[in-house]
């Protein structure tokens, strides 16, 4: 008899199935016994499970003991090291400050607030406001003009940057000084036909001739300033100004020079620096502002020629100083469109500071911002063994 499966006698087929469990079609007749060697995978998943929980109890141990590392700061030994250098010099600079009696400090506390002291000041701080506003106005002008299509104003603007740059600014102030003399008469009208003149010296007086001649100068600077500024802007704000219909003159007032006044403070705010220590210049042409009030009063008290200079610097400082925290603040408003934040004021740094001190900042080890990362790290240790422990974190 032969099997109508596979075409063989019934005893191989039965032979064949006793010998490998498999018959010939290939099936395996023991797969569903109690017995099979299958039984053996319960063991597998409980090793596999052991393993897991010994790894994860190993990163826990190993996230705990980053929890309680200490963070050590990167040495810079050099640094110190040059730090150290000029604290020294510095200090035996100022010794000798206070242990060199020829500064003679108790002369610049008589000479500080003296009426004369502060006279040449009050001359000094309006000479240099003047000097400034009309720098900056005829600045912008000059540059407009520099900035112009116009061949002739473009060419004009050009020279007169070229002449008041070449030309130092003692000069500028001994030649209107002695305007009187080169034209005895100043007049406005038809060129070669009648004109209107009036006498030079009732025209500009002392003060007048100081603060011309400090403008003209600065214009040709701050005119340069003003152009670097505006050629700084990006040209797709010009193109977005023109797309809009703006007016030229509304585009520059309204889309241009804002946006340039942050590359234009920085660098005219020196330049006012630079025209305040340049109106001691004015005492050449017979204007006693603070420097010429110390020249004469070293002439009349010789021995204290050194507490009047001390004087002049202290007081010249003081005038920077108070110039700086001005164009901080103004460099800060107009950073208003620039900044996704704005830096904070002194003020501002000195409470973070003082806040840090005292144990309430972040940065304080023990602050309220160290329990929070704490936390995050012993959940980022308890998420298993694919979690990433970062040391900022901790």
């Amino acid at each position: 008899m032969t099997d109508t499966r596979t075409g063989l006698p019934r005893g191989a087929t039965s032979a064949v199935a006793g010998t490998d469990g498999v018959d010939a079609t290939g099936v395996d007749h023991a797969a569903g016994a109690p017995d099979a060697p299958r039984a053996s995978r319960p063991t597998v998943a409980s090793d596999a499970t052991d393993a897991t929980d010994a790894t994860a109890t190993s990163v826990d141990a190993a996230g705990r003991a980053a929890l309680d590392r200490p963070v050590l700061p990167l040495r810079h030994p050099l640094r110190w090291i040059a730090a150290a250098v000029v604290l020294v010099v510095l200090l035996n600079f100022v010794e000798t400050l206070f242990t060199n009696e020829s500064w003679g400090w108790p002369a610049v506390g008589k000479w500080l607030f003296s009426p004369a002291i502060l006279t040449g000041l009050q001359l000094t701080l309006v000479a240099t406001a003047l000097s400034a506003v009309i720098s900056f106005t005829g600045g912008i002008v000059v540059a407009i003009a520099r900035l112009s299509h116009n061949p002739v104003l473009s060419g004009l603007a050009w020279g007169y940057v070229w002449l008041f740059r070449s030309v130092p600014l003692i000069l500028v102030l001994v030649f209107l000084y002695n305007l009187g003399s080169l034209y005895p008469t100043i007049g406005i009208g038809i060129p070669f036909g009648p004109q209107v003149e009036v006498t030079t010296a009732n025209v500009l007086g002392d003060l007048a001739i100081g603060v011309i001649g400090l403008s003209l100068s600065e214009i040709a600077y701050a005119s340069e300033i003003v152009r670097a500024g505006v050629l700084a802007v990006d040209h797709g704000q010009h193109e977005a100004a023109q797309a809009l219909g703006l007016p030229r003159r509304r585009q520059f007032v309204r889309v241009i020079l804002p946006q340039a006044l942050r590359s234009i403070v920085p660098a005219f705010v020196n330049q006012v620096v630079g025209l305040l220590k340049a109106s001691s210049l004015l005492f050449y042409v017979s204007l006693l502002d603070l420097f010429g009030v110390v020249q004469n009063l070293s002439s009349t008290y010789p021995t204290d020629i050194i507490p009047l200079l001390v004087v002049a610097t202290l007081w010249y400082l003081a005038l920077t100083s108070a110039v700086s925290v001005v164009q901080y603040y103004v460099e800060r408003w107009t950073a208003r469109g620039s900044v996704r934040a704005l830096p904070p004021t002194p003020f501002q740094r000195v409470r973070a500071a003082v806040r840090r001190g005292s144990g309430r900042g972040s940065g304080r080890p023990g602050g309220p911002d160290r329990p929070r990362q704490t936390a995050s790290a012993e959940r980022g240790v308890a998420s298993g063994p694919a979690s990433t422990i970062d040391d900022r974190t901790i």
